[in-house]
């Protein structure tokens, strides 16, 4: 069980949780219910491209219900075509007013233009220039389908100079995550790290989604841990409570440089907030028992 000091940090991280979202057409309108979170998180569909996203940060600054949200879209490197797109889209990006972006390569078979990268899309946003505050990166603790070990740990390395934090794929074993955080953090790179942790779903749901819009490597993994997939699949809908209390020993840890969790809502944003809020207020139960 976590510590009084574990709980108060556990707490405060669930407090400060960043919520992910996809963006479709009855989105909008589900976020104004969710007034406490500050951070949204707004993906980039490997099939539709960067248009929803965008179109979902500007409707979101003309909503009254929902302007006041932080928005974070993810500009996916596939997504955009040339340098002359990219200054396009920061310039709707500073339009928005938007301080924070993720920059994933983007989960595209096939790019749209000239980058295969995230990390050619981050040297020529540097070279363009821009106003945004906060640039995030991904990072894969379970590895990449793709991509070997050393080539991701390189990737994190070069991205390192134009970004000011990281972003965890979904890893479902905390000892894995603590273990992934002392390697990279030995290799030098100081991001901090935001924890990437499943929402409240159904398990077919969680499955399916998570292949779809690239977290699939995970589930792969998952899938392998057969007595943990079983207890996931009895519990209907799977939450991450486990998985919460799992990563409680490791979030203190200065080395890790771990600055909160990003839940993936897989657009359960009722039920995922719902958990949110709830377990938040157990633990300051606990914390003042």
């Amino acid at each position: 069980m976590p510590d009084h000091n574990n709980k108060k940090l556990l707490a405060h991280f669930l407090d400060q949780a960043y919520l992910e979202v996809i963006p479709t057409p009855t989105i909008l309108e589900r976020l104004v219910h969710i007034p406490r979170h500050a951070y949204i998180s707004i993906t980039c569909s490997p099939l539709k491209g960067l248009e929803p996203t965008l179109e979902l940060v500007e409707k979101s600054r003309a909503h009254p219900g929902v302007s006041h949200l932080k928005l974070i879209p993810h500009i996916a490197a596939r997504s955009i075509r040339d340098k002359g797109h990219l200054r396009e889209v920061l310039g709707r990006l500073d339009a928005a007013r938007v301080e924070s972006i993720f920059i994933p390569a983007g989960d595209s078979p096939h790019p749209a233009g000239c980058y295969s990268d995230s990390l050619q899309l981050l040297r020529d946003m540097a070279e363009i220039g821009h106003s945004i505050e906060d640039v995030g990166v991904t990072a894969h603790p379970e590895g990449h389908p793709l991509v070997d070990k050393d080539k991701l740990l390189w990737f994190l390395k070069e991205k390192q100079q134009f970004a000011t934090y990281l972003v965890t794929q979904i890893c479902f074993d905390p000892q894995v995550l603590a273990h992934w955080l002392k390697e990279i953090r030995s290799n030098g790179i100081t991001l901090p790290a935001w924890i990437g942790m499943p929402g409240v779903a159904d398990m077919s749901k969680l499955i399916s989604l998570s292949m779809r819009i690239g977290v699939g490597q995970s589930v792969r993994l998952l899938k392998k841990q057969k007595g943990l997939l079983r207890k996931l699949v009895t519990t209907k809908p799977y939450q991450p409570d486990d998985l919460l209390r799992g990563f409680a020993p490791y979030i203190d840890d200065p080395e890790a440089i771990i600055a909160g969790f990003h839940l993936f809502s897989f657009n359960d944003v009722e039920r995922t907030e719902k958990w949110r809020v709830e377990s938040y207020e157990s633990l300051k139960k606990e914390i003042t028992l």
